[in-house]
């Protein structure tokens, strides 16, 4: 089993809409995917129509959080997308990225850009708006040459354009993540700048860890798989793919995921009694 459990969509910061990926995951002879777009659970409904049976496609969402003023991604794989509590908790967050975009527009105005807050609005196709739309204005009106120079220069943290913020903590993800049935797993834990953030999550009693990642090497895939391993924790991974327009354009399905990965997490919701909607 080829399987992709890490995939963006124009849901949030994607270039690829659901049924795109869909479409995209069929013709490369996947046969598992989750559409884990940040802070929103949208496209998995849409993902698994497309789908007809043809794909399994498990609910999924990636939560940002903060720990000790380092980012800190949360996976939920298999819960409720009709939870209310969940869904009224990511539609806060959601609202706390519109304001923030807002005012890096303000920013970069200041420093000379000629964009408008509309135009990436449009260019986030009435999906959450996060950085990377404000990337792609930047580069539409000539500013920068690419979305990864848009971050170098202006948005990632520490430059000019850069603003924080509203995050839960990674203990609220884990909560959010459960009371909606669903497993919380660390995503990437190899960008963690921090490894000790790893162990003090792992404390706050998480699910699993995304041992297989694009920017994982070969050594932090094995670490993180011996260390799921030694706690008894579930194992995801996935290609991160934003499409062939993101930030950095990396392919659907180009990380080996071995198909075992979706059969542990498929199992563990049904022990768990989770909400299973594998769109086939």
């Amino acid at each position: 089993m080829s399987v992709d459990l890490h995939i963006h969509s124009t849901v949030s910061d994607g270039t690829l809409t659901p049924e795109q990926i869909v479409a995209e995951a069929l013709r490369l002879g996947l046969e598992t995917i989750a559409i884990a777009d940040h802070d929103h659970v949208a496209a998995t409904a849409a993902a698994q129509e497309a789908a007809e049976g043809r794909l399994l496609v498990l609910p999924a969402v990636e939560i940002s959080t903060e720990l000790n003023d380092t980012e800190v991604h949360i996976l939920g794989y298999m819960m409720d997308c009709t939870n209310s509590t969940l869904l009224q908790m990511l539609s806060r967050v959601r609202e706390s990225r519109e304001h923030r975009a807002q005012e890096m527009v303000r920013l970069l105005r200041e420093l000379g850009a000629p964009i408008q807050y509309e135009q990436v609005q449009r260019l986030s196709g009435g999906g959450s708006v996060g950085r990377p739309h404000v990337a792609r204005a930047l580069v539409e009106c000539g500013m920068v040459g690419s979305q990864s120079e848009a971050f170098r220069l202006y948005l990632r943290r520490g430059r000019p354009a850069y603003v924080p913020r509203y995050k839960l903590t990674p203990t609220e993800a884990i909560d959010l993540v459960r009371q909606a049935g669903g497993a919380a797993i660390l995503a990437h834990p190899g960008l963690c700048r921090d490894q000790a953030i790893v162990n003090r999550v792992l404390a706050m009693g998480i699910d699993g860890l995304e041992a297989y990642h694009t920017n994982h090497t070969a050594g932090e895939t094995k670490r993180y798989l011996e260390m799921a391993a030694r706690h008894g924790l579930l194992v995801t991974g996935g290609s991160d793919s934003h499409g062939p327009e993101g930030p950095i354009p990396v392919k659907i399905g180009s990380v080996p995921v071995p198909g075992t990965v979706a059969e542990e997490l498929i199992k563990w919701a049904e022990t768990h009694d989770a909400h299973i909607l594998a769109g086939g």
